[in-house]
């Protein structure tokens, strides 16, 4: 397996405010430098980079920038992560634009994985019509990433209609669209990642790593926290898992470069 670095660090989860008024145009966006990014995550010894579909965007009129940047850290792109509400049938053509423009940039960089969170909760209340709306989109999405030399997989998130381990199931037994489990997002939503992991063995396509703890809630550098790595990597060999693994923590309090170098110590022992 190979270890990439998300660069959410450097300065974490925004989104591009004309989408306020323009849902085509709204992605997320890491403020942060992208050049101090990816020049720290090489600095840490990781040998890929995940990026915000905002910010692979940035160098859609100068690919040549990012593909600069990439062989001078010597880090692949690895994945692209988008998303969407995917459930209010009015918006969604335009939410399916951006995220062919997401493979689009994703493929022109060498990207392998698409990643796709999303799944809005209504402010009346979920319906159980929600999770087949998810799923036909998140099929489109799949077929989307297809034509692009990609493989879309969904990553379960807060705030989202796929929380816990039950709405993980149902969106699963309703669309072809791979798994990204990620460690604190499943364990936060009342999961367990190794278990969910085993529970999806031939879904698995993308793997997200961060620790958490419950009280006072937060995401933490790996080895910081309360999740059981040891399980959560054993989970990912037996279910014959060997790609990459991406630490995909949101913010950090102090330098984010310090937290990719805990991540990665940590990682190195664990896998050794």
């Amino acid at each position: 397996m190979r270890l990439g670095y998300h660069s959410i660090t450097w300065g974490g989860v925004t989104g591009d405010a004309t989408g306020v008024t323009s849902v085509k145009d709204l992605v997320y966006k890491v403020p942060g430098s992208m050049h101090r990014a990816l020049r720290d995550i090489a600095a840490a010894g990781y040998e890929g980079v995940e990026m915000f579909d905002g910010n692979v965007a940035d160098f859609a009129d100068n690919p040549g920038e990012l593909r600069s940047l990439l062989a001078e850290t010597g880090l692949s792109l690895v994945s692209v992560y988008t998303g969407a509400n995917f459930i209010y049938s009015e918006i969604l053509p335009d939410e399916l634009y951006r995220v062919r423009r997401a493979a689009e940039l994703a493929a022109t960089f060498g990207a392998e994985q698409l990643v796709v969170g999303g799944g809005a909760r209504r402010a009346a209340g979920t319906r159980e019509a929600d999770y087949d709306r998810l799923a036909e989109a998140l099929d489109t999405v799949t077929g989307i990433a297809e034509e692009h030399g990609l493989s879309a997989c969904y990553h379960p998130h807060l705030t989202t209609i796929v929380e816990s381990p039950e709405e993980v199931e149902k969106i699963f037994t309703r669309s072809r669209i791979g798994f990204c489990p990620d460690t604190a997002h499943l364990a936060a939503g009342g999961g367990d990642p190794a278990a969910l992991i085993r529970r999806h063995p031939d879904r698995i396509r993308h793997v997200h790593l961060k620790d958490l703890r419950r009280d006072p809630f937060t995401f933490l550098p790996l080895g910081e926290g309360e999740i059981d790595f040891a399980d959560v990597l054993a989970a990912v060999r037996e279910v014959g898992y060997d790609r990459w693994l991406i630490v995909e923590l949101d913010s950090y309090d102090g330098d984010p470069a310090e937290a990719a170098r805990i991540s990665k110590t940590f990682l190195d022992k664990a896998l050794s």
